[in-house]
């Protein structure tokens, strides 16, 4: 358990290993959530890719995509022709 202290402008400071543990850096913006009666914080930009990644989840699957290299493969022929080479 950490604790940090409740400045008169209503800011914390949170403390370094929490923030080396939520990979939050100066400027990162954290989400705060509540659940039940507690507040939950995360580091907002990983809490967002990991909604995304949900989002996409089965996406390649379903356009026949059976690996990551037919999938890159795929991607590369595409650059190419858009690219015209």
């Amino acid at each position: 358990m950490e604790v940090a202290k409740l400045s008169s402008k209503g800011q914390i400071t949170i403390p370094i290993n929490v923030r080396q543990k939520l990979k939050l850096k100066s400027g990162d913006k954290i989400v705060i959530q509540e659940e039940n009666g507690r507040f939950y914080f995360d580091n907002a930009a990983l809490v967002a890719f990991t909604r995304v990644e949900k989002a996409f989840d089965g996406t390649a699957a379903e356009a026949g995509f059976n690996t990551e290299k037919e999938m890159q493969d795929y991607m590369l022929e595409v650059r190419k022709e858009v690219r015209g080479y």
